[in-house]
């Protein structure tokens, strides 16, 4: 890839960039994907232990047939930039909308994600009057890669957590000239953007996240205890505790990161094979349940063009090094005076009741399908929530 690290006499200047993998490299992933060694696996065992043999097997020959470099064409029709703050490189991808009056939004992906996230809804949100909607709704769409992750790197200094990330995205911005704008994240990316309006309180006019009731996020105030969360039917509680259990089975990967990523960082940066697995899992896991199948809750290609943006960058070690400072973090910010608006895919009527019980947030919205990548998994669904809730803060 091209320009990826700035140097000191460039430091504030933001530069064109232009995905360029090394034929080599892609020569090299295909021939390990070809000799991997292969596990057994117990009989009559699947997903509950993991990714299962066969499914992998046949991830893995898929990605061996993907055709990167058209991915990487399509990827390289937006503009892309990269620039140095806080002594970090910062890849972004920009599209401009042709309406005079867009406002600026920055998308914010998590882990185990990518810029390519977004790549079924940046242009609608650009340009909604070719889309089918309404040019008052146009954004200025700005999709920057977390630093640690993609072509954001390489990421050689700890403790970038969310506060810093968007402490650099709010200088992001400015170099961009935007007087005034919105973001929107998921997962990690939702962290980051609940700090900007503190950060950034005279220019951030609003804050949209999205979240699942398979985080743990949705899961933090409930006790057990009937007294302390009222609002929660005993059939709730059930379904709670069920989903409680379900997400702390499906947690190691989260210990690991946040515990010893440099030992996880050499079996995800020399094996495409482990490193196919250990994102196909969490799609597998996070996705609409009641997609029968993995490629029917995403576009396959469009997750395997996130695999390779990891193993071509190596984001997988550093993006686990991201993971352990966040949870090692020393300052977690404050909310801001910026409005917030949730969009719950995959919702159940618990998510609410648990994260605000006494309805002060004023943009709710339910979606019975999806899950945790709505970019992906329901893209005109997310791109009419995010034009809703910016509505009437122009």
């Amino acid at each position: 890839m091209k320009n990826t690290t700035p140097t000191p006499s460039t430091a504030s200047s933001i530069r064109p960039f232009r995905i360029d993998a090394p034929q080599t490299e892609l020569d090299e992933l295909r021939a390990r994907l070809a000799g991997a060694r292969w596990p057994d696996q117990p009989r009559g065992t699947g997903w509950e232990r993991g990714v299962p043999l066969d499914e992998l097997r046949r991830l893995a020959e898929r990605w061996r047939a993907h055709d990167w470099r058209r991915h990487e064409a399509r990827l390289n029709e937006w503009p892309q930039f990269i620039t140095e703050i806080d002594g970090q490189a910062i890849h972004f991808a920009e599209r401009r909308s042709p309406e005079p009056d867009a406002l600026p939004l920055l998308l914010l992906h998590g882990w185990p994600s990518s810029f390519v996230e977004f790549a079924r809804v940046a242009d609608a949100l650009a340009d909604p009057r070719a889309h089918g909607g309404d040019p008052a709704d146009a954004f200025h769409v700005l999709i920057p890669s977390l630093p640690g992750f993609g072509f954001s790197g390489p990421y050689l200094e700890p403790a970038w957590a969310a506060q810093r990330t968007a402490r650099a995205f709010v200088e992001l911005m400015r170099r961009r000239g935007f007087a005034r704008y919105g973001a929107h994240g998921g997962d990690v990316g939702a962290g980051v953007a609940g700090n900007l309006s503190a950060l950034d309180p005279d220019r951030v006019v609003g804050v949209h996240v999205v979240t699942d009731p398979r985080t743990a996020v949705a899961f933090a105030s409930f006790s057990g205890d009937p007294a302390a969360n009222p609002a929660l039917s005993e059939e709730e509680r059930a379904r709670v505790v069920a989903h409680k259990q379900r997400s702390k089975d499906g947690g190691a990967y989260l210990d690991i990161q946040t515990t010893r990523p440099q030992t996880l960082a050499y079996a995800l940066s020399d094996s495409p094979v482990g490193q196919l697995a250990w994102i196909a899992e969490k799609f597998k896991e996070w996705t609409d349940p009641a997609a029968p199948s993995l490629d029917e809750a995403v576009d396959l290609d469009q997750l395997l063009t996130n695999v390779t943006v990891y193993w071509l960058t190596r984001s997988g070690a550093s993006s686990a090094h991201v993971l352990y400072d966040n949870m090692h973090a020393r300052e977690w910010g404050a909310p801001g005076p910026a409005p917030v608006g949730f969009a719950v895919f995959g919702a159940d009527s618990f998510v609410r009741k648990l994260l605000d019980p006494g309805h002060r947030i004023a943009h709710w919205t339910e979606f019975d399908r999806g899950g945790h990548f709505p970019a992906m998994e329901a893209p005109e669904r997310l791109t009419a929530d995010v034009r809703a809730f910016f509505r009437g803060l122009r």
